[in-house]
């Protein structure tokens, strides 16, 4: 299947921002995680700026690669492989049925689990801290997610 100049460049787009997003996600979940996260560490927020910052810099990657994988790299993908793109969840069905990512399920559970992290992270402690291990243990699904695509994009744009 040939792509359309368009189409090419914008995956070419897609694939170079979501490596971006991995290695800084990656790398900021290494340092955040370096020890377990506890309620005990999520109390330090207010007094330490370095681990808050790790804190933002970890719910902001996460969110911003969850959001480029489903939101953006995926329907154009869908297109690349002349499928038509649908609502989120359609689309994450046939992610999932092309092997694209995990489960549609678990992918939306990683969204309201953004949501989570971001909205309640101030509030209530013990569910920051349960939100930011719950993403500690889905930095790889994304990870993948966002291998698999760039894979399938490289093999299509490579002539």
């Amino acid at each position: 299947m040939k792509l359309q100049q368009a189409q090419h460049e914008r995956l070419t787009f897609l694939c170079r921002i979501t490596q971006k997003e991995i290695k800084h996600l990656l790398d900021t979940d290494r340092r955040l995680f370096a020890d377990l996260f506890t309620i005990e560490a999520a109390q330090k927020i207010e007094t330490d700026p370095i681990l808050a910052e790790r804190l933002d810099a970890f719910v902001s990657r996460f969110g911003r690669l969850q959001d480029n994988i489903g939101d953006k790299f995926l329907p154009q993908l869908l297109m690349a492989v002349a499928e038509k793109p649908g609502a989120a969840i359609d689309n994450l069905d046939r992610a999932e049925h092309l092997g694209w990512i995990e489960s549609a399920e678990t992918w939306l559970e990683i969204r309201k689990l953004r949501n989570q992290m971001v909205h309640e992270y101030i509030e209530d402690l013990a569910i920051l801290t349960s939100a930011l291990q719950a993403g500690h243990q889905h930095v790889s699904t994304l990870v993948k997610a966002g291998e698999a695509m760039i894979a399938k994009a490289t093999q299509l744009m490579t002539p």
